[in-house]
């Protein structure tokens, strides 16, 4: 028999409280950060602030567009000749000499991990032809993203009236820039080799905290007179949470990692495992068609999801009204989907929990007529079939004669 079709949505709100609360913990304090911001690594969501508007030097911290020109023009294996202005002596470096020509994935790497002025130099070049051009390129770019409260300089972070940004625009591009695996998976090395150029090159990232700290992969930090001391920092836990941070305005290298610890840990704090669908949970209990029992409707698979304090989680499940047997257990039979602040992050199937029986033609003829019609109709169908019985011996009797 054909199953029926008919199907009912339920918004099931079940879920769709805040989950369970917790013990609240204090927002972090960084009294000696001019500004600071965290924000989910995940969405976006910024979960602290302190003056995350507000414009500042951001020494080499302007590395990070740099990154992203490189990312988006450039190949990683195409060559470029190195600049030919030579860095200051007091300047990161990583001593390319006029005329040698490296690898982009190479000098990518000391741009983010030693913080290399040539290299950031050598990069601009290669991909605009100019550091003019490539630093109006920059601020193009930083139009095309919204970041409203950032200008630049040049491709370095040295300090300069018209280089500056906010918080919240570093944190914005760093959000944008982790999505990016091999800006992600460079950012995260405590060093590395250098295997193009004019000789083999090893590069140690200045963002101590790599290395130091497992649960930390990222991300940049800066350094000038006037910028003071920032970090911006990218941690990950071990249940799925992640958050980047940003302190901007620092007095020390020590006081921007520890206030960055500090952030970076209250961030992740704030997460938590959540079991949203269980398998062994029916989630929808349609009629069994000619049965007076219904059917259990489970998930396919169990799912547990790393939430962050305060967020909501809804489920809305598609489901038949009613199902047709026979069917086997973990037929399809619909579908739930899990949402996050209204936001859809999963879809799974509904299956069936056990076998659906089949119904004979007695249990539709009971399930049409009701009990009594069924019955008389049994017996009719009985004392038509005798009758016919009976005639067909009465012709068949011999006639005497």
């Amino acid at each position: 028999m054909r199953r029926a079709v008919r199907l009912s949505i339920l918004a099931l709100a079940l879920l769709a409280a805040p989950a369970p609360v917790r013990a609240a913990v204090a927002a972090p304090s960084v009294p000696n950060a001019k500004s600071a911001i965290v924000v989910d690594g995940r969405t976006g969501d910024v979960m602290f602030a302190k003056r995350p508007g507000a414009r500042r030097e951001i020494a080499s911290t302007t590395k990070l567009m740099t990154a992203l020109l490189t990312l988006e023009r450039a190949e990683p294996g195409e060559v470029f000749t190195a600049a030919d202005r030579r860095p200051a002596p007091v300047e990161s470096q990583i001593g390319l000499r006029r005329g040698e020509r490296m690898k982009v994935a190479d000098l990518f790497k000391a741009l983010m991990l030693e913080s290399a002025n040539d290299a950031a130099e050598t990069l601009a070049e290669g991909i605009s032809g100019s550091q003019a051009a490539f630093v109006s390129a920059m601020n193009a770019r930083a139009r095309e993203l919204g970041l409203r409260g950032t200008s630049y300089a040049n491709p370095i972070g040295l300090d300069d009236p018209h280089n500056y940004s906010t918080a919240r625009d570093l944190v914005e591009l760093t959000f944008d820039l982790m999505g990016e695996p091999r800006f992600a998976r460079v950012v995260d090395m405590p060093s590395a080799q250098l295997r193009s150029g004019a000789r083999p090159r090893t590069v140690e990232n200045r963002n101590a905290l790599i290395g130091a700290y497992p649960f930390v992969n990222g991300v940049k930090t800066g350094h000038t007179t006037q910028a003071g001391y920032v970090l911006i920092g990218s941690a990950r836990s071990a249940i799925g949470g992640r958050v980047i941070s940003v302190v901007m305005g620092e007095p020390s290298e020590a006081g921007r990692d520890t206030d960055t610890l500090k952030l970076l840990r209250w961030g992740l704090s704030r997460f938590h495992r959540v079991r949203v669908l269980d398998r062994s949970r029916a989630l929808a209990r349609p009629k069994i068609e000619y049965f007076d029992r219904r059917a259990r409707l489970v998930p396919q698979r169990g799912l547990v999801l790393t939430l962050r304090d305060g967020e909501r989680v809804s489920r809305h499940v598609v489901a038949p009204d009613q199902v047709s047997g026979p069917l086997d257990a973990g037929a399809r039979e619909g579908s739930v989907t899990i949402s996050i602040d209204r936001k859809r992050v999963r879809r799974l199937r509904l299956v069936t929990a056990e076998p659906v029986p089949g119904a004979g033609t007695l249990r539709v003829l009971t399930s049409v007529l009701g009990v009594p019609l069924t019955v008389l109709a049994v017996l009719a169908i009985l004392i038509g079939a005798a009758l016919v019985m009976l005639r067909m011996r009465a012709r068949l009797r011999p006639v005497k004669r």
